[in-house]
Order: structure tokens, then sequence, then C-alpha cells
């Protein structure tokens, strides 16, 4: 029975749903239409836009693995606020973090669309640079949205890289110190085994953030998201399983994982693709290696 949203919901609920339904559509949606659109225009009196950013594009194709370009006025907006309010997610301070270092963080688990990372890393919504002063925050994502006319632009500006080691080398010994390299060890396939209640670490063959922590001499700090894997519903996909050889068979040749998935809807609490309101609870732990420690956490009360 599917279960409708009653029509007095406060407009600040309205507007919570609202910001976490746009960052849903950017993550599922808008590489596609940036891809359509860059093509679109080629065929059309305004081709010379496309030429145009064209010659940018090629220009600038290295900036992804050369720290990106945060702009932080887009990493404040409001809108990510009522994204955090949406669940909610809170950030907090276990341990400083000294500015004069740089640090590669663990993250775990990816869950499906990685809401508590983003949060936490790519925007000030959970006060990361109020907690952490002169630290300066780098999540890495695949490396094929880079390849994305316009997407490439809109996610960089978030502090979002590419997954290499020339981005990782780049960030930690060509940028200075205070930063904070965030990679989901797990990657996109650990978002297959992302659902309520399990959590799964992919971490053989993965290991090798912990030698580009030992090349540039920055401390490893692991970080867990708790809830982050509460926020969808998964087809059941068991290793064995017909579904989970077809997605592990289209992972090696698309490159990102195809987890089948629900939550809840816009208008109804039954069934969409909006993530449930769970809180998302991101904790960083310290760890001496050779000096260092992440803080984390989110606190939360869930809600219709």
């Amino acid at each position: 029975m599917v279960e409708f949203a009653p029509l007095s919901v406060p407009w600040e609920r309205r507007l919570q749903t609202f910001a976490v339904l746009q960052w849903v559509f950017s993550f599922l949606a808008l590489g596609q239409i940036c891809i359509g659109v860059f093509t679109f225009l080629l065929f059309t009196r305004f081709w010379l836009l496309s030429v145009l950013y064209a010659t940018w594009w090629f220009l600038d194709r290295d900036k992804p693995r050369r720290g990106g370009r945060r702009v932080e006025t887009i990493r404040c907006w409001a809108i990510w606020k009522y994204m955090r309010d949406y669940f909610p997610a809170s950030l907090v301070k276990t341990a400083e973090l000294d500015p004069s270092r740089n640090y590669i963080a663990g993250f775990h688990p990816h869950g499906v669309l990685a809401a508590g990372a983003f949060l936490s890393l790519c925007t000030e919504s959970t006060g990361f640079s109020f907690l952490f002063p002169g630290i300066h925050p780098y999540l890495m994502m695949l490396n094929l949205w880079f390849r994305v006319p316009f997407f490439r632009d809109y996610i960089m500006c978030s502090g979002l890289v590419t997954s290499d080691k020339e981005s990782a080398g780049h960030i930690l010994s060509k940028k200075g110190n205070g930063n904070l390299l965030a990679i989901i060890v797990g990657g996109a396939q650990e978002a297959l085994d992302a659902r309520p209640g399990a959590y799964t670490l992919l971490l053989r063959n993965r290991k090798g953030f912990i030698r580009l922590a030992l090349i540039h001499g920055a401390a490893l700090v692991p970080i867990f998201s708790f809830g982050e894997n509460d926020l969808f519903t998964q087809v059941q996909n068991f290793s064995d399983s017909w579904l989970r050889r077809i997605q592990n068979q289209l992972q090696k040749i698309m490159g990102i994982s195809l987890p089948l998935f629900h939550g809840r809807g816009i208008f109804q609490y039954s069934f969409g693709l909006m993530p449930y309101r769970h809180p998302i609870t991101t904790i960083g732990f310290s760890k001496e290696e050779p000096e260092s420690c992440l803080p984390r956490h989110a606190e939360a009360e869930g809600g219709g």
C-alpha cells in the first residue's frame, strides 16, 4: 500500500526534499543531459558554443587531476544545509588536524550515492572549515565523470578530483600542506553491497592508498559513515546470483557499478529514488601514522 505525504508538510521539509532531489538528479541524470546538450548544440546555429567549449575542455583537460577548481561560494550554498537537515547529517570533531600536515582519509562505506562523504567533504553544510581551519578537503571520484562536458566543471567546484595516482600525488605534494584527500576505499563496486544493516568492506587489492601515504609522508585517517547504507533498499544480489554476475560484468565494461535500488518518493514514502530520511553519522578515528587524526560525525533524527 502506497503511503502518501500529508498535505500539511511544513515548507522547511519541502525545501529539504527539493535539495536532496536536485542532488540525486545531478548524479543520476545531469551528466547524461550535459552530453545531450553538448551534442545537440553542434547541430544547431549555436554550434560555435560547443566548439568553443570543446577548445576550453582540451586546454583544461588536466585540471581534474591537478586539484580541480574549488569554488567556495558553491560549497557554501544554502541548499546544502537543507540537504543536511533532510537526513539529518552532522560532523563531529574528535581531534585536531595540523594544517602543516597532509592527510589521506580512507572512507567507508560508499553506500549507493555516498551522501555522507559529499556533505562532509564537498560542502560546508556540516562546518568542515570551521571545525578544521586550514585543512582543505578533496574527494576522489571516478575519472569517467570528468570526461562529461559541463558536468566536469560543476563537480570540480565542490572539491571532487579524479581517482588516480597523478591526482593524489599533486594534492599531497604539489599543493603545499593542509590538504586532506579522501578515498572511498571500496570504490563504486562497494555500492553493490550497500543495503540496510549490512557493511561489507572491500579492501583486498585496494591498499594503494597506504602506499601513497608512505610515499608522500601523509597521515592516514580512517573514516566510517554510520547510516550510509540505510538510505536505500537494494534488490538482493548475492555474490553467486545471476544479477550480481551481470552487474560485475557491466562494471568491468563501463567502469561504474549499477546497483538496482529504491528509496522513497517525493510525495509518497513507499517507492522512488529519493533516499530515506535516516541519520548519517560520519566519524573519523585517529591513527598515528606518523601523527594524525581526523574527525567527523553526524547526528540525526528521521521523519517523513
